[in-house]
């Protein structure tokens, strides 16, 4: 990195109960920087699922996503091929490959997603709004990932 690049990013340090948070119901996002702290090189964020909570329905992007699961037992759907991730778990997904997420345990679950490169987050108000118009289900209400 040049010098030049060094001087347009600060250090940062994130508190508790600091972050950009979206609530989209029994799902929440929590951003702690992103392209205006990292020069569009990646995002950071928590992700936070209630129990038994379908998730989003399987989606790609652009951007690749890096998943590690911080607590609970985080069901994934990567490329048609379901699995599930324990705590401790990694999961690369690579932008353009379709996915989805849900907790279909009867505890919370959460994970950490940083997204390179950056820009998701700008799309985090339209998602809000989309999951206000269609809640977030119960996993028993509909086919599991």
């Amino acid at each position: 990195m040049s010098t030049s690049d060094s001087n347009k990013r600060k250090p940062l340090v994130v508190m508790p109960d600091q972050g950009r948070k979206y609530d989209m119901g029994r799902m929440r996002a929590v951003f702690f920087a992103d392209e205006r702290e990292t020069a569009a090189r990646y995002s950071i964020s928590e992700w936070w699922l209630e129990p038994r909570t379908r998730g989003p329905g399987a989606h790609s992007h652009p951007e690749d996503h890096i998943f590690y699961v911080l607590t609970g037992t985080l069901s994934l759907l990567i490329e048609g091929d379901r699995m599930e991730a324990p705590r401790g778990s990694y999961a690369l997904i690579p932008g353009g490959v379709r996915h989805d997420f849900e907790n279909h345990q009867g505890n919370q679950c959460g994970f950490i997603s940083i997204n390179a490169p950056a820009g998701f987050e700008k799309t985090m108000p339209s998602i809000v709004e989309w999951f206000v118009e269609n809640p977030l289900g119960d996993v028993s209400d509909a086919q599991p990932i």
